[in-house]
């Protein structure tokens, strides 16, 4: 019998935290740029997220 390695799941969309740790760029800085528009966010509820997406083409272009 052979066993299957099941591969991590990618997440979809990462909170303001986790993009600060995982960056370390601050929050402030990260809560400026969602303000002037530069970084889309969607929010549920209270929560705000980032898509994988959105924060890898953020982070592949820079600042504008």
């Amino acid at each position: 019998m052979t066993e299957t390695i099941a591969e991590p799941r990618q997440k979809l969309a990462y909170s303001i935290d986790e993009i600060s740790e995982q960056t370390t760029l601050s929050k402030p800085f990260l809560r400026n740029e969602i303000r002037a528009g530069r970084l889309r966010v969607n929010r549920f509820g209270s929560r705000v997220l980032v898509l994988a997406e959105t924060l890898q083409e953020y982070l592949t272009n820079g600042q504008k």
